[in-house]
């Protein structure tokens, strides 16, 4: 017998709420890099012992911050309009069509939380294989790339294109254009 998960208790969920407020206040007036978890704590009103208990550290609040905007295009990949969901009988969307509207629509994700995004994959060493979203988008892309030698390889070579790191690199110097219309090309080699 399934059992459900133990409820929050409501003074946890309120600091939770409360922090993650704080915490994107300070990262939007400060930047990421620039607010410590001391700093969340204060502003917060709670222990840095709770905070670091709660999230583990600033990537771990990074993750927690983007969970709401990755579960949207999450939702958007397994229930939504083709090309990018399955859309309704009748719309069958190509893989390939499916594939890059994916690209498109994680880049558009991507560049807008681009420093919350590289926090959440770089606070340890390998945090991005570790997080519940990047096996999602893993596991989506591989199943766009069925049809190919080693998906699986092929879907991890995609994704490090897309890493925060990577793109802030690229649009750093190529800018947003460029670097979209790149990564569109590459998939489009993917799926040829």
């Amino acid at each position: 017998m399934r059992t459900s998960p133990p409820r929050e208790r409501a003074d946890a969920a309120r600091n939770r709420a409360v922090v993650l407020d704080a915490a994107a206040a300070l990262f939007r007036q400060h930047g990421v890099d620039a607010v410590s978890m001391d700093a969340i704590a204060a502003a917060a009103g709670v222990g840095k012992g709770t905070l670091f208990r709660r999230f583990g550290d600033k990537a771990g609040l990074a993750v927690a911050l983007l969970d709401e905007q990755e579960r949207k295009l999450q939702d958007a990949i397994l229930f939504g309009p083709a090309p990018l969901g399955p859309g309704r009988a009748g719309d069958d969307p190509t893989s390939a069509e499916r594939l890059l509207a994916f690209v498109d629509a994680y880049l558009e994700y991507l560049l807008a939380h681009l420093d919350l995004v590289g926090m959440s994959e770089t606070g340890s060493p390998r945090a991005r294989y570790r997080i519940g979203a990047y096996r999602f988008w893993h596991h989506h892309v591989r199943l766009m790339l069925a049809e190919r030698d080693d998906p699986e390889a092929d879907a991890h070579t995609l994704l490090a294109a897309l890493s925060a790191e990577h793109i802030r690199a690229v649009t750093t110097e190529l800018g947003h254009a460029r670097a979209r219309r790149a990564a569109l090309t590459l998939v489009a080699a993917l799926t040829r």
